[in-house]
């Protein structure tokens, strides 16, 4: 198993980078002939949302499915993919930071109640209480 940063997966989305992208295309096919996995963390998950939206303006419902097409491949290993899947789910409905809803479910993972924030989007959500 070999673990990937975010840019090589920003290189694999966006493709904005010919040599980079054929790189991240090649480790992907590899990994997938091979029967190996690719590890992607939580942490590289809310960077690649926060790069996308930030740098490359890319629309919340097409991070959405950038990520879940991401998450379902053969060859990709996610900690904990439920976690990652709900967090998905209230990221495309929510009015949160995909970062929020990974916190919140990390956070019920560990038995919390609902996550104390000043984020006063997030009060009306489900989990978050206002401080």
């Amino acid at each position: 198993m070999i673990g990937v940063d975010t840019n090589v997966l920003v290189r694999y989305i966006v493709e904005d980078d010919a040599e980079q992208t054929k790189r991240a295309d090649a480790l992907f096919r590899r990994a997938l002939a091979k029967g190996e996995m690719i590890f992607i963390s939580e942490v590289v998950l809310c960077e690649l949302v926060w790069v996308l939206e930030s740098a490359y303006r890319v629309h919340r419902a097409e991070i959405a499915d950038a990520l879940a097409n991401l998450s379902r491949a053969k060859q990709v290993e996610l900690r904990d993919a439920d976690l990652v899947h709900r967090a998905l789910r209230a990221f495309r409905a929510g009015k949160g930071d995909f970062a929020d809803y990974v916190i919140r479910e990390r956070a019920f993972s560990a038995g919390c109640a609902s996550i104390a924030t000043f984020e006063k989007q997030l009060w009306a959500e489900p989990g978050f209480e206002k401080v």
